[in-house]
């Protein structure tokens, strides 16, 4: 079986393709990427196959899309990221994945819920595709109070279809043969009953070319409880006053956690001895030596600290994020706080509480063992397999 890989220029999103992607070429499928070679080189293994697709050269690159998307919030910052964001993205990359489906003449797609050109170059060719869903908030009505929003969105699909010369009447963000979520219902919640072709496959763990960065493992604290702080790759620039609030609330919690905070050097300022702070960190390899994490509720990061039985501390800023947080919360593995108007008492609190309350652990083990018996990416490599 020949496997093509269609995702977006985020890292979250192509994360858990590499993991799958290992498992498929481990039983002896072939698999290759499409999407902007601006930036997957660095995501993906140094063999990987890659068809370029989306690439915006000049000064509307994906760079100056992030800075201005970073300082949006709220309705705005969805509205941005479908009107300048997916669905220019979804325009700039039919024609190179309609290339790419050429020359590595593919059997299946996997295409990313954000990558909506390849779910149309599928329908176009008649090939079986599968949805890679990397978060899980489009599976709890995120629009249930916002009709309005919702009808926006559907009219930007619509649009995109009628541009693109697709039937209406389908959305491309999920197949009708095969939605790969990368959650389980144990933290999703039983919002609604699913298709039998939606497959909670949970998390998609596997090495990345980032877990090879120095770290100095020697500083890690024997005798504190350890304590990740993390805004994930896009947001950290964003993160200047919450910085300030952790760094005052890791004063009050010097005597019991060590913060391993990271976080660009511009954005912190001046750190105190008693915090390990580092750029970037290999998070893969560091979450078996922690005891909780602070995070901005991605849903990569929250999902890979839950398969370790972390709970959380989360400050969501936008997009999927609060909720994502409210799975967290709702699940009972983790507190959420305020990102935009942090106060050092609430985290010094919220990171004390997921510590010392058993509670906040059970839960998040109770998510780890779903994700376990899940399967991760040898479930989605069987379900791909059955597609066939």
């Amino acid at each position: 079986m020949k496997v093509l890989f269609v995702v977006p220029p985020l890292a979250g999103h192509i994360n858990p393709t590499v993991a799958v992607a290992a498992e498929l070429a481990a039983r002896g499928h072939q698999v290759a990427w499409t999407g902007p070679a601006e930036v997957l080189p660095r995501l993906l293994p140094a063999d990987a196959q890659l068809f370029p697709s989306g690439d915006r050269p000049g000064p509307r690159g994906y760079g100056a899309l992030h800075t201005h998307w970073r300082d949006l919030r709220g309705v705005a910052a969805l509205r941005f990221l479908w009107s300048e964001a997916l669905i220019p993205l979804a325009h700039t990359m039919i024609p190179g994945v309609e290339a790419a489906v050429d020359s590595y003449a593919p059997d299946v797609l996997v295409v990313d819920q954000q990558a909506l050109a390849g779910a149309v170059v599928a329908e176009r060719r008649g090939l079986p595709w599968a949805t890679s869903a990397t978060t899980s908030a489009e599976f709890t009505r995120p629009f249930a109070g916002f009709p309005k929003v919702a009808d926006w969105v559907m009219d930007q699909l619509a649009g995109l279809l009628a541009d693109c010369g697709s039937p209406p009447g389908w959305d491309p963000r999920f197949s009708d043969r095969l939605v790969l979520v990368f959650s389980t219902l144990e933290l999703v919640g039983e919002y609604a009953s699913h298709p039998g072709h939606f497959a909670f496959v949970g998390p998609a763990l596997s090495p990345r070319p980032s877990d090879g960065s120095a770290f100095p493992w020697q500083r890690l604290d024997p005798l504190r409880r350890r304590v990740l702080v993390s805004l994930g790759t896009l947001n950290g620039e964003a993160g200047g006053r919450f910085y300030a609030a952790v760094l005052q609330a890791a004063e009050q919690l010097a005597d019991r956690a060590q913060l391993i905070l990271a976080a660009p050097s511009d954005a912190v300022g001046e750190v105190p001895g008693h915090v390990l702070h580092q750029e970037r960190v290999p998070q893969l390899p560091l979450l078996p030596h922690l005891d909780a994490v602070v995070s901005h509720g991605g849903h990569n990061t929250v999902c890979e600290s839950l398969a370790y039985g972390l709970p959380l501390v989360v400050a969501p800023i936008r997009d999927d994020q609060p909720i994502v947080a409210e799975q967290v919360t709702a699940a009972g593995a983790g507190l959420r706080v305020r990102f935009g108007r942090p106060r050092a008492a609430e985290l010094h609190d919220a990171i004390a509480a997921v510590l010392d309350n058993p509670a906040h652990r059970g839960a998040a083990r109770r998510i780890q063992a779903s994700f376990a018996a899940a399967g991760g990416a040898a479930a989605a490599a069987d379900r791909l397999e059955k597609l066939l």
